[in-house]
């Protein structure tokens, strides 16, 4: 066996797309897995009763002993007219049907829209699904068993109840139920899932589900291979989907006391006392990798190999044997050509890791005899994505196949959460959990293995890879075209040199060689992303000539830091080393000129672009939020993560978005209402002003209905008020030799006068719901970070839209607070402002993005810089083969009918039917406090239920 590249028939990773708890969508995903945020929760009052929850009892099968899981209801939506399904027939088809619609879509989208995907019936639907009672079809088993097995129990108990009360009660108990349309049934078939997305999307291959237990979406993927291989398909859309969690299925676990008392699942912990029930749905797009080259396509992965196996005949059914893993592990690496046991075998093992004791146990033994022990070097990261998410059944392996893709593809090892004390069989394998998100670094092609081991004895495994440089896809950056041009110009990479020692002097030492040299040595730490570089002393230069070698000598020789004048920075003692100083995302808010330079940076990491426009104040407002999301993801990208976020004016909504703190689905509800006639206020207008609040406020009185509304720096604010008013200002201000400028706006933002506004985007603001945030939110309305409690979070919104910005107190604050490092996270002057308020003051203040210079080149140099003052930023990732940009949202494909309309949210509860404060009288018995059942009378209901209206009793009848 070899370790070398893919050969021409293995598959390609690409397109995919997820929907899991705590994520809407696969950049979300992804940025949970590698921030380590834990998606846990207690069950949501509506997916099953409390009363379920008693662990004193929980030896019934009725009662549990935990309620902690992985939950999808704030992203369970769906858009009807988008597929052609009828709005009043959504209620009786199975949620996960219609989930899994939007995320084929969104993968088929991520892989370049349907017109990268050949011909329908060339597109098979494969999906791992389980069998077990979903929502619509436990709400259908109430219908059909519930309501007669009640009455026939009411009628062996009270054997003289009118029967026409007994029909009323049935009435009643369908009528808790909702509307029932018979034609609605079908929605019920499992198989649907798969076949769903082939009819409303138009692909003709097969569509079918697979049910192997938790190795059900690999066995998919395996199954799609297949086809891939031999022929008789050309795309494949495999994965799974997993949206139970009806209290009959928990029941299965709690009985076996495989759910973890603690409330946490934590893979191969040594405290580990069980799993936790997730949900999710998952879907990768796979074509021949040979196809996949041909087609220009962005490839997130390879997958050189696939394995599955039974357990056979062993000891029990219920518990996993290690040879049938070991077997399904060693098919795939022997299909891959690999060898396991090489010392470059593979960098991530994402694990089937549950957190049940003997499950862990068994597979660690596995990876032991399968990969080896270790034999020095970098120990290779093994992990698990239930620790974060809960176990989400048969789509438990397209989650961990996406992690592995993603981290593959961004070369990222993501953490395993909860791993504190390895089980002791750990120690026999070659690999090692992490706790925090590392830098992927490898000598050849990043490669991962994947397992799958499902309940029964069913085994599966992937390898997959990094795709080769060779695939076509250049090294260097390109400029997408612009509108209509057809052209394509290669964006040439700036050069960028980095040099550290362990003091000033050793940097120096490093300086003082020929000006080749320096840049060799330079150039090779800076393609190393710094490596472990010792020392705290760091130099950075972006394009050295030799006049800037110079420069930096005498800098450097001076030993005071210098912070990007000449595009040089120098820190003898870095901002950020050793938690010394934090760093802060600042997002701005609305200003005169708006021109951010994305088209590269989209392109360059596959992220949406179009055009910005400033036309009017709410196309304006909508692009700031979307570039600072943008720009978010970039730094992302290239391992650069704030210790908090802030904003400025609107710039909070942006932070907001990117913190997690109001939902995507809100804040995109939000923008779609945020236009020009709903926020521009009739006459009024803002101007800038050279000075600061304290010199500008007292002048105000005589300018009726102007106010302070922005506090920036020490000599500048801004003001707004009517226009008449505000031009008299203006004219008085520079008659003081005061700067005055008005600005294009015509709002009223941050003033009482926003009322008016407020009141037409007040109703997306209140269906705002607050989450608590990745990071601290701070707020410049209480130059502050953001409490928790939801309601006081609302009531700042609104506060922050009619009451000044105090920027400049929120930015001394900060300071105070140990923030030394603000990234300007869009376009525009902000860090200038930064710079203004702290002038004289250890910081470093820089915008991510400047109007003068491509995207791409400006992140090289804002890496530099956090190099320089002591973080670990990821310059590879700007010089790692690019992708072109995914297909303009807005653009109708053939996968939809082009139609828009409002989202439906989807239940997938399963709580108790009750009949409501009416109930206790529908029986027609009396109800007094001490009579029982049996011994109420029983009222004549004359010709039926319509002569007999319920007499309501005091609630304690039947």
């Amino acid at each position: 066996m070899s370790n070398g590249a893919p050969a021409p028939g293995q598959i390609a990773i690409v397109g995919m797309a997820a929907l899991m708890p705590s994520a809407g969508d696969l950049e979300s995903y992804w940025r949970n897995l590698i921030n380590g945020v834990d998606a846990i929760t207690d069950v949501p009052p509506h997916r099953w009763d409390e009363e379920f929850y008693d662990p004193e009892q929980a030896h019934r099968p009725d009662r549990m002993y935990c309620k902690r899981g992985g939950f999808v209801d704030e992203y369970a939506t769906f858009e009807p007219l988008r597929f052609g399904v009828m709005p009043a027939s959504i209620g009786d088809i199975e949620p996960d049907q219609l989930i899994t619609l939007e995320v084929a879509a969104a993968a088929i989208d991520d892989a370049g829209g349907t017109d990268k995907l050949p011909d329908g019936e060339r597109v098979g639907v494969i999906l791992g699904r389980g069998g077990i009672l979903s929502p619509a079809q436990a709400r259908y088993a109430q219908r059909v068993r519930m309501s007669s097995q009640v009455i026939g129990i009411l009628r062996e108990l009270i054997p003289d109840v009118d029967p026409a009360r007994l029909e009323l009660l049935r009435k009643k108990f369908d009528e808790r139920l909702g509307p029932y349309q018979p034609e609605g049934t079908i929605g019920l078939v499992p198989n649907l899932a798969a076949s769903r997305v082939a009819n409303r999307l138009n692909l003709r291959g097969p569509a079918y589900t697979i049910d192997a237990a938790c190795a059900s979406s690999l066995i998919a993927v395996d199954q799609g291979i297949t086809e891939l291989l031999n022929g008789r398909l050309d795309a494949v859309l495999a994965g799974g989907v997993h949206h139970v969690h009806d209290i009959s299925f928990w029941s299965v676990f709690n009985q076996l006391r495989a759910l973890s008392r603690q409330g946490e699942i934590r893979p191969f912990d040594a405290a580990a006392d069980g799993l936790l029930i997730g949900e999710g749905t998952g879907v990768v797009v796979l074509k021949r990798y040979a196809d996949a080259v041909r087609d220009g396509d962005r490839i997130y992965a390879v997958i050189r190999g696939s394995g599955v196996s039974s357990d056979g005949k062993s000891a029990s059914m219920f518990n996993p044997a290690v040879s049938g893993q070991v077997l399904a592990i060693k098919r795939a690496w022997e299909a891959a050509g690999l060898d396991p046991t090489a010392p470059d075998a593979l960098g991530l093992l994402e694990a089937h890791g549950t957190g049940t004791p003997t499950g862990d146990a068994a597979e660690l033994t596995t990876v032991a005899q399968v990969f080896g022990p270790y034999a020095g070097g970098p120990r290779p990261v093994i992990g698990s994505v239930k620790s974060m998410i809960g176990h989400t059944m048969p789509a438990a392996d397209i989650a961990g196949l996406i992690k592995a893709a993603m981290a593959v593809y961004r070369g990222v090892l993501p953490p395993t959460l909860h791993c504190e004390s390895p089980r002791a069989e750990m120690a026999a394998t070659r690999f090692a959990p992490i706790a925090t998100a590392q830098p992927w670094e490898s000598d050849g092609p990043r490669r991962a293995g994947v397992n799958a081991f499902g309940f029964g004895g069913i085994n599966a495994h992937l390898v997959i890879e990094q795709a080769p440089a060779s695939a076509g896809e250049p090294l260097v950056g390109f400029t997408a075209p612009a509108a209509g041009s057809g052209a394509v110009t290669v964006d040439e990479a700036d050069q960028v040199l980095w040099l550290a020692a362990a003091s000033p002097a050793g940097l120096a030492g490093l300086l003082d060689r020929d000006d080749e040299t320096v840049r060799r040595l330079g150039a090779d730490l800076a393609a190393r992303s710094g490596g472990d570089a010792p020392g705290r002393a760091r130099l950075g230069i972006v394009n050295p000539t030799d006049k800037l070698l110079a420069v930096a000598r005498k800098t450097v020789a001076r030993g005071q830091a210098w912070r990007g004048g000449r595009d040089i920075w120098f820190s003898p003692q870095p901002l950020l080393a050793d938690g010394a100083g934090k760093l802060a995302f600042v997002f701005p808010g609305l200003e005169a000129e708006f021109s951010p330079r994305t088209t590269d940076l989209a392109a360059h990491f596959g992220l949406p672009d179009r055009e910005w426009s400033a036309a009017d104040l709410g196309r304006h407002g909508a692009g700031l939020i979307e570039v600072g999301k943008l720009f978010n993801e970039a730094l992302e990208r290239i391992n650069v993560r704030p210790d908090a976020v802030s904003g400025h004016s609107i710039g909070e909504w942006t932070a907001a978005a990117v913190s997690g703190q109001i939902s995507t689905a809100a804040m995109d509800e939000f923008l779609e209402l945020f236009n020009a006639d709903s926020v521009e206020v009739s006459g009024y207008v803002f101007a800038a002003v050279g000075a600061g609040a304290d010199r500008v406020t007292p002048l105000l009185g005589d300018f009726p209905g102007v106010v302070l509304s922005h506090d920036n720096a020490p000599a500048q604010s801004v003001v707004n008020g009517p226009e008449t008013q505000v031009d008299r200002l203006v004219e008085a201000l520079r008659g003081r030799n005061i700067l005055c400028q008005k600005l294009p706006f015509r709002s009223a933002f941050h003033t009482p006068a926003f009322a008016e506004g407020l009141t037409s985007i007040g109703a997306a603001l209140g269906r705002w719901e607050v989450h608590p945030t990745r990071m601290p939110v701070w707020s410049a309305t209480l130059h502050a970070p953001f409490p928790a409690d939801e309601d006081q979070v609302n009531h700042i919104f609104v506060r922050h839209m009619m009451e000044p910005v105090w920027f400049r107190q929120t930015v001394e604050a900060m300071y105070a607070d140990g923030f030394r490092v603000f990234l300007q996270v869009g376009a525009g002057q902000l860090a200038s402002l930064i710079g203004d308020n702290l002038r004289g003051r250890d910081h470093l203040a820089m915008p991510v993005n400047t109007a003068h210079r491509t995207g791409l080149n400006q992140l090289r140099r804002v890496a530099t810089a956090l190099w320089v003052e002591g973080a670990a930023p990821d310059l590879r990732a700007l010089t790692t083969p690019a992708r072109p940009a995914p297909a303009a949202p807005a653009k109708p494909t053939s996968s939809t009918t082009g139609r828009r309309g409002p989202r439906m949210k989807l239940d997938l509860g399963g709580p108790l039917v009750r009949l409501g404060a009416d109930a206790a009288g529908l029986l027609g018995l009396d109800a007094m406090p001490g009579a029982t059942a049996a011994s109420a009378p029983v009222r004549p209901a004359g010709n039926g239920a319509s002569a007999a209206r319920p007499a309501v009793g005091n609630g304690t009848g039947p």
